[in-house]
């Protein structure tokens, strides 16, 4: 880059700063909440068959999960999946996304910040994402 280049500086950190601080949401806050909300949709009698069906290593996938939160509700760009098809072939209705939304509200609401806990980015991630039968959320 030569001198009269124009400097680039991404707006990623910044915005990601402000919603942090506004929030009180940082990587390790939604750790948690990902974990916890995780271990009780595998134990639940809905969702939970449909986990225990597909065996694969829970540690690079609540990884992966904490990364899509960090980007959903930090705009940290740390995500870089498509959960959709992902997700397409799995045997889900509304029903079960809603029966793993509730103990995620719950998870948020107990571990984050209240700010953080209603963050809206968040939520309205979520349901989009297991809005799988074309209704808006």
């Amino acid at each position: 880059m030569s001198s009269t280049d124009p400097q680039i500086i991404p707006a990623r950190p910044r915005m990601t700063a402000a919603i942090m601080a506004r929030t009180g949401l940082d990587d390790d806050r939604l750790t948690e909440p990902v974990h916890r909300c995780h271990d009780k949709v595998r134990a639940d009698a809905v969702p939970g068959p449909i986990f225990a069906a597909r065996t694969f290593d829970w540690g690079p996938h609540l990884e992966r999960m904490v990364d899509f939160w960090s980007s959903a509700a930090l705009m940290t760009g740390r995500y870089h999946g498509a959960p959709m098809p992902a997700h397409a072939t799995l045997p889900v209705e509304w029903a079960h996304f809603e029966r793993w939304l509730a103990p995620f509200r719950e998870t948020a609401a107990k571990t984050c910040p209240p700010e953080g806990a209603s963050w809206v980015h968040v939520l309205k991630a979520a349901e989009a994402i297991g809005n799988t039968d074309g209704r808006d959320s």
